[in-house]
């Protein structure tokens, strides 16, 4: 079985005025275990990023202004997910956010749904942990997920950390561990047997191990600069003194 588990970025919160896409991340996994393949992008959505979305991810119209528009991506992205099951938090809104790109883009394109399933893990915890926070960083806390590299959100970080949380969110995780997958008591010892998801990590697959390119490194520091001008200096991958 192939899933993709998914994020995006975009300039603001609604499309019926005007917003779009302007990073995708991707994770692939398969047979509930990371492969370590992935798609990653950013777009130029050839508009302003409101100032509310900026505070979000710290991605700014400077940073964007180079980079390719969603026309010139719609390809490789929809072969990199297509036959899969997407696996995202709040699928409404990153699904209603890619369905309005395919639109306006008069691309070949149909719907998303038309090509993938769709799984809201949003859904999936609103049910399954009734009555309790679930967005990503509460259910980071309930499954000891570690997250703390999440100081903004970026789509690709924000895929990788829920693909965590959906295999131990998901039954039959722990039969790895010898334990039992069927009960129903998500109050139990989190401490101990969700955080022996530590175990599942250390059966991952090595992943392909690339070396940026110049013009990435360039990318990489101006997406430091906004970080660290959204976060008023406290960019944590600059701290010299950890």
């Amino acid at each position: 079985m192939r899933q993709i588990v998914l994020d995006t970025e975009t300039t603001g919160l609604e499309t019926s005025l005007g917003h779009r896409i302007i990073e995708i991340g991707c994770v692939e996994v398969v047979n509930r275990r990371l492969t370590g393949n992935h798609y990653h992008q950013y777009i130029n959505p050839e508009r302003e990023i409101d100032s509310g979305a900026f505070e979000v991810h710290g991605i700014s119209n400077q940073f964007l202004a180079d980079k390719p528009v969603f026309a010139s991506v719609v390809d490789e992205f929809m072969a990199f997910i297509d036959g899969a099951e997407l696996v995202i938090h709040n699928a409404p809104f990153d699904v209603g956010f890619i369905n309005h790109e395919l639109r306006l883009n008069a691309s070949k394109f149909r719907r998303v749904e038309d090509y993938c399933g769709v799984i809201d893990t949003l859904a999936m915890a609103r049910q399954k942990h009734p009555g309790q926070r679930v967005t990503l960083d509460a259910l980071c806390k309930r499954y000891a997920v570690d997250n703390s590299a999440r100081t903004l959100h970026g789509a690709l970080l924000d895929a990788e950390i829920l693909a965590d949380v959906y295999l131990l969110m998901t039954g039959g995780q722990t039969n790895l561990f010898g334990g039992n997958s069927n009960s129903d008591d998500d109050d139990q010892d989190e401490g101990g047997h969700y955080a022996r998801h530590a175990q599942l990590f250390a059966n991952r697959r090595p992943g392909l191990i690339i070396t940026p390119s110049d013009e990435e490194l360039a990318q990489h520091e101006m997406r430091l600069d906004a970080i660290e001008k959204a976060s008023g200096g406290q960019c944590l991958f600059r701290n010299k003194s950890s």
